[in-house]
């Protein structure tokens, strides 16, 4: 029987599900009546983030490392129907700071959340990303695009952790016939973003929120393509939902400059700040866009949130939180 015919009661679990994406994915399976098993080892994400959810009913979370195992008893869930692996330092600071880790999380762990999908006949949603394309020469880009990645560069550990990731999710679909997945998410953002955690977004506002100068990388040039969190869920859980085996591009069609998306925060955020520009990091991509026409055909799915409210809504939350 299909993961997308059992029963209701069947469990989702959500490797990395502390992190700001998976405690959104978590909180969107609970109100869709789904138990949740939440698995993180709280090395880059926070128990506060589901903190809101822990009495919910049908909510779990276990501190496990997956990159040593995954143990998940009957007692907290008899079945599981669907497994979604977000696992994985994802901000440059912290796969920096956590290179082997990076690279253990996308090998072992990524394996030993296939196999607790094998032995429940679960379907398998791999979260990848953008970066496996690297500083792309195709634009926008296409799932059938192989990548431009530097296997030895400073972003490498965590570009080839995923790369191998979803190497491995497909040879578990070819060879242990497992029903995976694989979505390539690209830059989202929302309420939970850690401040610290390097990418433009939360920094641009909260140096806005504090009056400090916008830095932008190099000359401001390069491009990104922002989708506001409910719209990237909505993307994983529709793939999810789907026999689509992937790879599928979730990510927002608005490409902007980065010294665009400083002139937008700069003015989300009071318009106090100036811009001034830093050294532009070694090996950051020069463009960053999805083709997303396979989302459209295929799950019907394209983002919905507008950047003006999606950042107000997330400039809000900074803001509450910086208050708190």
């Amino acid at each position: 029987m299909s993961a997308r015919t059992r029963s209701r009661a069947a469990a989702a679990v959500v490797t990395g599900g502390t992190g700001f994406l998976g405690s959104h994915l978590c909180e969107a399976l609970l109100d869709a009546g789904r138990p949740v098993v939440c698995i993180d080892n709280l090395v880059t994400g926070a128990a506060e983030n589901v903190a809101h959810l822990q009495a919910r009913s049908g909510f779990t979370l276990l501190r496990q490392d997956i990159s040593d195992g995954i143990e998940v008893g009957a007692d907290v869930a008899a079945d599981i129907d669907l497994v979604l692996h977000l696992a994985s330092p994802a901000s440059p600071p912290d796969y920096l700071r956590l290179p082997l880790e990076t690279l253990r999380v996308g090998s072992e762990g990524t394996r030993h959340a296939l196999e607790l999908a094998a032995r429940h006949g679960a379907r398998f949603l791999m979260a990848s990303t953008s970066e496996v394309y690297g500083d792309p020469l195709e634009h926008p880009q296409r799932e059938s695009y192989h990548g431009n990645v530097d296997p030895v560069g400073p972003r490498a550990v965590y570009d080839e952790a995923k790369r191998f990731a979803e190497a491995m999710t497909a040879a578990y679909r070819s060879s242990r016939r497992v029903d995976t997945t694989i979505a390539r998410i690209f830059n989202t953002y929302g309420p939970r973003m850690r401040a610290d955690d390097g990418r433009v977004v939360p920094t641009f506002i909260l140096q806005g929120l504090e009056g400090r100068p916008l830095t932008v990388a190099g000359d401001g040039s390069q491009t990104r393509s922002l989708c506001h969190v409910s719209d990237t869920v909505r993307g994983l859980l529709a793939l999810a939902a789907s026999g689509h085996p992937g790879p599928v591009n979730i990510g927002g069609t608005g490409e902007l400059t980065v010294l665009e998306i400083a002139e937008v925060v700069r003015r989300a955020t009071g318009g106090r700040s100036a811009v001034v520009h830093i050294d532009l990091p070694v090996g950051d991509p020069r463009q960053r866009c999805p083709d997303t026409a396979l989302a459209r055909e295929v799950l019907g799915w394209a983002p919905e949130v507008g950047l003006d409210e999606g950042l107000a809504e997330t400039v809000q939350w900074f803001h509450h939180r910086r208050a708190a």
